[in-house]
This record gives structure tokens, sequence and C-alpha cells, in this order.
């Protein structure tokens, strides 16, 4: 899986796209491209990669990607059962970081709109305070034509600039100037341990699944993530976790089993250590706000 250059067509009379994407999949991949995302998960959870940072996503997250900034949304696998109305979607807007023209975004009143833009090349996510307002004016985009449209957008974005807490994702001195061949590395290690993490993944497999041996491994995967690759898939497994809790239908022992830790003490404190509360504490604050 290569981290592709996704083309965004805009149609005749649109100078941006918004689309509502109801197959929580369909651009499960690592790509990129020159158009600015802005995207409101309404159902579904999972992990995604923005840049070299990786977290769980769910219902309510706002996230804004840079121009060429490479993203990954892994959906978590739905049940079978699972009915049309509780399935994932999200609404979608991409549009060119000067589609309105360089001399407006260069006017003294949009340097809080250029500035918001820059910072996207790290990919933002909203906080909670600030996503229902975000959330409220992307919905209004579906339904606006005309001028109304870009104004709509507009707002919103300044809405962001505004927003007195936003996560910078990427690291600072992210860089996406790596060959193909090394972007499909980086995308086979994510998706086998998004599939695998449940389990123990040797670091010989997982070597292996990067075309490399442990020790070149260790160094190559620290230097494209930031962090350990024992870091990483104990990140990837304290996200599960949280899922698991707030569901509440398992004990806490059992969601430690569930999501790859077989051992109960190192799973209380990684989780405490990755989360700041106890599994138990966790569960308490957060149990049965699921999406």
């Amino acid at each position: 899986m290569k981290p592709q250059l996704l083309k965004v067509s805009t149609g005749p009379v649109h100078s941006f796209t918004v689309r509502q994407d109801r197959q929580p999949n369909v651009n499960s991949r690592w790509h990129y491209h020159p158009e600015v995302e802005l995207i409101h998960f309404h159902r579904g959870s999972g992990t995604q990669f923005v840049g070299d940072h990786s977290q769980r996503f769910g219902p309510g997250d706002i996230v804004l990607v840079g121009v060429n900034l490479p993203h990954y949304w892994y959906f978590d696998d739905q049940p079978e059962d699972q009915q049309k109305t509780d399935a994932p979607y999200s609404t979608v807007i991409h549009f060119n970081e000067n589609f309105w023209g360089d001399r407006f975004i260069n006017l003294p009143e949009n340097q809080s709109l250029k500035a918001i833009l820059e910072k996207a090349r790290r990919g933002i996510l909203l906080s909670q305070h600030t996503s229902p307002e975000i959330a409220q004016g992307i919905a209004t985009i579906l339904q606006a034509e005309g001028p109304y449209r870009i104004l709509r957008l507009l707002e919103c974005l300044v809405s962001i600039a505004q927003a007195q807490e936003i996560h910078l994702l990427a690291s600072i001195g992210f860089q996406n100037k790596v060959s193909l061949a090394e972007n499909e590395r980086v995308s086979a290690i994510y998706e086998y341990t998004l599939k695998h993490f449940a389990r123990k993944i040797s670091l010989e497999e997982i070597a292996s699944v990067a075309g490399l041996v442990p020790n070149s491994f260790c160094r190559y995967f620290k230097s494209r993530a930031g962090k350990p690759y024992s870091q990483f898939i104990t990140e990837i497994r304290v996200g599960y976790a949280c899922k698991l809790l707030m569901a509440g239908r398992l004990s806490v022992k059992q969601v430690c089993y569930e999501s790859g830790f077989n051992n109960f003490t190192c799973f209380h404190q990684q989780f405490k250590f990755i989360t700041g509360k106890s599994p138990l504490e966790y569960q308490r604050a957060f149990g049965g706000k699921t999406g």
C-alpha cells in the first residue's frame, strides 16, 4: 500500500468539494493530496495517522489536514449484524489553500486565516469544547449553494482560527520527503500492526513485514515515527482498551487481554501512564460514551 496522491474532483459548478462518506474505509490507505481536508466524524471509531502522529478517533472529532500531509483513517471492524443506521460515517471537505485567490488570503484582515492554514500542515484536532460550533458550520455547507457555500466554509475556518484550544498532531520536524518505497514500508507496518495488535507481535515478525532485520527495523521505525515500535504498539493497545472501557461490556481484566496485553500489572501501569487514569477510573469517568 503506497501513499497515493489522491485526486479530488470539484465538478463544473463548485470550487471545492463536500461529501458524506458512508463507507468507513473508502480511503483507508496512506495518502495525501494538494487540497486541505476538513473532516467531521459523526459515527464510528478507529485509529488515525497524521504525519508521524497516531491516536484513536471517534464520533465528534474534527480534524483539519493541511496540504500534502499524509494521513490515514483506519476504522475498527464493524459487527456483521450492525444496522445501517449505526454504521460509521463522516463529512469531508476538500479545498485548495488559495482557491479564493492569493490576493484574498494575503489581505491584512486574513492573517489569522492564513496562520491556521499554515498550522494545518501539521494537522489540527479540535477540542471537545470547540467542536459543536464548527460541526454545525460544516453541516450548513452541505446545504449551501452559490456564494453562501464559500461564506460557510470561511466561517468554519475563522472559528477554527479563533478556537481557544487546538491540538497540533504531526511533530514540528515531520517531513514527507522520502521515497515511495519507504512510505510503502511504513504503510505495511501500520496496517499489519492494526490487524494483529491483539496478540503478541515479535520483533522478528514485524521486521520481516518491513523487509528488515530486527536491529535495522528498530532504528528505522524510530526515525520515521519518532518513537520506538514498542511504544507505538502500546499506544495502539491502550487506545483500543479505552474504546472497550467506554463501551462498558467487559471487565477491566477482560479488556486487558482483549487489547493485547498478557500481564495485568503491565496493562495497569501503561494505561495510567498514557491516559493519566487507571483503567477503572477511566471506565467510571467515560463508560457508556461510545458512538
